[in-house]
């Protein structure tokens, strides 16, 4: 569904999404959410998975919003697109190269193997998303920066405004809490990269 989907076309889903949901997305936007009619008998979305494995594989631009939980291998080898879901399988982020991904429940384990670029976010009120995090390339820091607080509560903010999320929707009512509970996962490298890059814009201004 929705493969290498393009800039300017928007899909959206009302129910649920197969495995290589987003293959190749090429600059569209994707929303997958549960219908009504389920959740008013019941369905809880975050409890559930609500797109199968290996979604946004090779992801190269776009958006893409899940309420509920993706399967096994979500985002592998992303390199530009923003993705917000609420809750993964095992190796999630797996070789992923740039973008971002906001992950608002818990992971499976393997977290970033491999990964040597972009940035994600995981919401880790109960500390367990170290030990699910393969260490090998990524480093585990908090969030911040004003800059970042706001662009992750802009991230969520559009997930709650395409889904009707109630998981995001408590997160922003509580931001000023809740954004201390996510673990920002940044691969060595790409943060060198951009710590190199500042350097020389502070130095070519000063020159």
């Amino acid at each position: 569904f929705a493969f290498t989907l393009a800039k300017d076309v928007t899909m959206n889903v009302e129910g649920d999404a197969n495995d290589y949901t987003g293959k190749g997305l090429s600059g569209g936007k994707i929303a997958v959410f549960p219908s009504q009619e389920v959740l008013d008998d019941g369905f809880v979305a975050e409890d559930n998975v609500i797109v199968g494995n290996v979604c946004l594989y090779g992801a190269t631009s776009g958006k893409a919003f899940f309420r509920g939980k993706a399967g096994e291998r979500f985002c592998v080898r992303n390199s530009g697109a923003l993705a917000v879901v609420e809750g993964t399988g095992d190796h999630c982020a797996e070789y992923m190269t740039g973008g971002d991904l906001v992950v608002l429940g818990e992971t499976g384990r393997n977290f970033g193997a491999g990964m040597s670029g972009g940035i994600a976010y995981v919401y880790d009120p109960e500390n367990k998303f170290p030990e699910r995090c393969n260490m090998g390339l990524v480093g585990l820091e908090e969030i911040d920066t004003i800059e970042e607080k706001e662009k992750v509560f802009a991230f969520i903010q559009e997930h709650v405004e395409v889904t009707e999320s109630p998981v995001g929707q408590r997160m922003l009512e509580n931001w000023e809490l809740e954004y201390k509970n996510f673990v920002k996962v940044f691969p060595h490298d790409y943060k060198r990269v951009l710590e190199e890059r500042a350097a020389k814009a502070k130095n070519a201004v000063a020159a």
